[in-house]
This record gives C-alpha cells, sequence and structure tokens, in this order.
C-alpha cells in the first residue's frame, strides 16, 4: 500500500515538527554530500532550527570559503548587470560624444591645412572665414595684453621717479644737516681761535699751547698756572 500525499504545510504538533525535521536535515545533508561526490562540485549547506541551533555541509570542509565565492559572484554579477543596463542608457549619448569627436577632429586637420582634398570650395571659403576671425581676436587679445603690460610698466616707472624724489630730498637734508654741523664746528674754532689766551707760544711751545687749550675749555682764566 503506499504512502498518502503529504501535506506541505507546517506540522501543528511540535513533537512530530522536530521528528521530521530530524530525518528531513538528515535527508537534505547526504543528498548534498552524494551530489558534491557524485559530480565533483561545491556544495555548502546552511541550515538553523527553531531552537536556533546550527547544521552545516561543505563539500571542501570549508563553508566560509564557499560563503565568500558566493559573495565574490553575486557582487561581480550584479556590478556587470549594472555596467550593462548602463551602457544601454548612455550608449545614446556614446553615439553623439564619437561623432561630435570625430568632427572636431577633422575640423583640426583642415586647420592645420590637412586633407583639404575632399572639401569643396563653400567648405574651404568657410574655413578661410573661421580662421580670419580666429586670427582677429588673436591679435585683438595680444593688442589688449601689450597695453596692459605698458600700463604697468608706466606706473613702475612713476613708483621710482617718486622714490627716487624722496631719496633725493632725504639726501639733501641730511647735506643741509652735515653742513650746519660743519659750519657750528667752524664757529666754534673761529672763537677759540680769537680768543686772547688762546695758544700764545710758538712751535717750540707746543706743550704750554695745549695746556693752555685745556685751561680754556675748562674754564681756567689763568694760562700760567697750567704752565707753571
Amino acid at each position: 500500500m503506499g504512502r498518502g500525499k503529504v501535506v506541505l504545510e507546517r506540522i501543528p504538533n511540535k513533537i512530530n515538527r522536530q521528528v521530521t525535521f530530524s530525518k528531513r536535515r538528515s535527508g537534505l545533508l547526504k543528498k548534498a554530500y552524494e551530489l558534491s561526490l557524485l559530480c565533483d562540485v561545491e556544495v555548502a549547506v546552511i541550515i538553523f532550527s527553531s531552537r536556533g541551533k546550527l547544521s552545516e555541509f561543505a563539500s571542501n570542509h570549508n563553508v566560509d570559503k564557499i560563503l565568500e565565492r558566493y559573495r565574490q559572484y553575486c557582487y561581480s554579477s550584479s556590478s556587470s548587470r549594472i555596467v550593462e543596463n548602463e551602457k544601454e542608457i548612455l550608449y545614446p549619448d556614446i553615439l553623439k560624444l564619437r561623432a561630435t569627436y570625430e568632427s572636431l577632429q577633422r575640423s583640426q586637420r583642415h586647420f592645420l591645412g590637412e586633407d583639404l582634398e575632399q572639401l569643396s570650395l563653400k567648405d574651404l571659403q568657410e574655413i578661410e572665414k573661421q580662421l580670419d576671425e580666429t586670427l582677429y581676436q588673436a591679435r585683438q587679445r595680444k593688442t589688449e595684453m601689450m597695453l596692459q603690460q605698458l600700463e604697468e610698466l608706466q606706473q613702475k616707472v612713476q613708483d621710482l621717479k617718486e622714490e627716487n624724489k624722496r631719496m633725493n630730498s632725504q639726501l639733501e637734508e641730511e647735506e643741509e644737516e652735515n653742513l650746519e654741523a660743519i659750519q657750528g664746528s667752524q664757529v666754534n674754532n673761529n672763537l677759540l681761535e680769537g680768543h686772547p689766551l688762546y695758544c700764545i707760544y710758538d712751535l717750540d711751545m707746543g706743550c704750554e699751547a695745549g695746556m693752555n687749550e685745556a685751561n680754556i675749555v675748562m674754564g681756567r682764566s689763568d694760562p700760567t698756572q697750567g704752565w707753571i
């Protein structure tokens, strides 16, 4: 007599549920082992019971290695899918940019005087017009830069003139101060030379003249005191 059809639903009886879990867990782990052995594949099985007990199986006895490989595969697959989707979305823009790039390359070659044989007279006139406009703008920009540099040089010249003027004025003031000091020194010497008690001796009496000068500076009235 055949076994009746098993209804796939949660077993209400706790004991029967635990017995069924143990039997089917053992059968699942056995099938995983047979699959890995017969087909030479990597198999990993992870089971958590209702109580939180862990049961696991790995064909290479390393569940972490298989899980890491699984994560890498999922990441690479998702990344490749994202890249493919982005390619599909950006493909029209890529085509436009490529066409623009090729057009710019052709224009650059034409401006350099290359590949002109394939152009018509109208195209050549258009290129000549663009070159004239470019040359005009370049010359205008060159003139502006030269005028700006000229203004900067004129400003530097003006600054140097002001600095030179200031230094000349300062030099004149110093010369006037030195001249006044020299004139004051000459006046003092004239006063000393005109004094009646200044050196009255000849060259042979130089020591006495020096002593008289010292007496005059120190305020002595009698020159003979120093000589004695």
